[in-house]
């Protein structure tokens, strides 16, 4: 059978469909994968239609305007409601975080992992590449949904909160109560430990580094820890990211945006802006970019001044901009985390002086390396979370470096009528569907 009708058969067996089981997967054949081939394309798509919603949270930041007079109504129709964070019974029209992908892609992943033994026609090496990538989307999809759908690790007893759905095996009849966040994230990080046993490749060329290679492990090791409040570890994590691959792009001399999948600093591109969001996003607020200081390159390579108070992003819209893991982000955890434990001299000079100097221009640099001489170790965290903002704006971290950090009070106007975001908002309800199809997952045991 050729492998195009194997795919498309594969996706017929596998489905996402809108019934009652918990996942909404329902095979509806029984056309089972073979060769390491069939699981590579099996793979492959699970890639393909992995969750965009890092991006979609860029919605519920400081990082963005919507406005009656410059949102086109099909973009106010689908996001205004997350955007306003009016999370309880929001139009009908909203575009919600994609519940049922999440579980499609750890379903995908449990079935590669448990069926690993009977995979031919491939090498072992290319056998325990695709388990390794298995554990890693597994791994990166609870992670992404405990940071969706349940208190951040930093802001609650981890161990005895309420997280989301742990699913380790295929089974589309499982209808499991949540696990906590402690739990939740600890599955996470035997995943990635789990993943580094099999992964084998490297780097992926470009073109296919939207996969998971074995620097990725890595990568989400020290956002993993990071979000938990683990400095130590996490900042052993982002140094290894460094020491594997620490390229960074110069932004004083280079065209090539960080954050495109062409790029040096590229590790996992496997996250993109659609062409739909884009739209929705596309109007930067200007009391956000007034935090990037004159001189600094990615004021004018991320955004194009429009009038003198209206900015279009060109950080997105092109299919050559996909980013879930880059180099800029370990140097950013490293110095945060360097921070954190006393070392400001370690976070400055070893980790984000090298990613500023791609970034300023001469001036700009003289500047900004006085006022940091000059920081207290309180201030230096100030700034290296002002620049996350900066260097990490609009990738769909800001949400998530909101949450585990100061959770602050944000206001949102809109035709004259002014939304707040209060730490409860931080947190996302399951989704209504989730609800009605598993009752379950809202019980859990402490």
């Amino acid at each position: 059978m050729k492998l195009k009708n194997i795919i498309i058969l594969l996706l017929a067996a596998i489905a996402l469909t809108s019934c009652d089981s918990f996942l909404d997967i329902t095979p509806t054949g029984k056309v089972i994968a073979k060769t390491g081939e069939e699981y590579r394309a099996l793979l492959t798509n699970e890639y393909k239609y992995f969750p965009k919603d890092r991006y979609m949270t860029v919605l519920r930041t400081d990082e963005l305007l919507m406005d009656k007079k410059k949102s086109n109504s099909t973009d106010l129709d689908a996001y205004l409601d997350l955007w306003r964070w009016k999370d309880e019974n929001p139009s009908p029209t909203t575009s919600y975080f994609t519940w049922r992908n999440y579980y499609h892609t750890i379903y995908i992943a449990n079935y590669v992992i448990e069926h690993r033994g009977g995979i031919t026609n491939a090498t072992r090496d290319e056998v325990n590449q695709l388990v390794g990538e298995s554990y890693m989307l597994r791994a990166y999809a609870h992670f992404l949904l405990v940071n969706l759908y349940a208190e951040p690790y930093t802001h609650c007893q981890p161990a005895t909160t309420r997280g989301v759905p742990m699913m380790l095996v295929a089974d589309v009849n499982a209808m499991p109560g949540s696990s906590s966040v402690e739990a939740i994230y600890q599955q996470v990080l035997a995943d990635i430990t789990e993943a580094e046993k099999y992964l084998c490749v490297d780097v992926w060329g470009t073109g296919e580094n939207y996969r998971f290679n074995k620097i990725s492990a890595q990568a989400l090791r020290a956002r993993t820890y990071l979000y938990m409040g683990e400095w130590q570890k996490a900042f052993n994590a982002a140094k290894a990211v460094i020491e594997a691959h620490g390229d960074l792009e110069d932004m004083n001399t280079s065209s090539t945006l960080p954050n495109s999948y062409k790029s040096v600093e590229s590790i996992v591109a496997l996250e993109k802006f659609s062409n739909n969001l884009f739209t929705a996003i596309n109007l930067p607020a200007p009391s956000f970019i007034s935090i990037y200081r004159t001189g600094d390159q990615r004021r004018t390579k991320f955004y194009k001044r429009v009038t003198s108070s209206s900015y279009n992003l060109q950080k997105g819209g092109d299919d050559a901009l996909a980013s879930s893991f880059r180099s800029a982000e370990a140097y950013l955890t490293a110095a945060e985390c360097a921070a954190r434990l006393g070392k400001t001299t370690d976070a400055v000079d070893t980790y984000l002086m090298p990613l500023l100097q791609k970034r300023l221009n001469a001036d700009a640099l003289s500047t900004v390396s006085d006022l940091m001489a000059d920081m207290n170790q309180e201030e230096l965290i100030a700034e290296i979370l002002d620049e996350r903002a900066r260097e990490l704006a609009f990738e769909g971290h800001r949400w998530y470096d909101l949450r585990r950090t100061t959770q602050p009070q944000l206001t949102h106007t809109y035709d004259d009528e002014e939304f707040t975001l209060t730490p409860e908002k931080y947190t996302l309800r399951f989704p209504t569907e989730a609800v009605e199809a598993n009752p379950e997952i809202e019980r859990w045991e402490k």
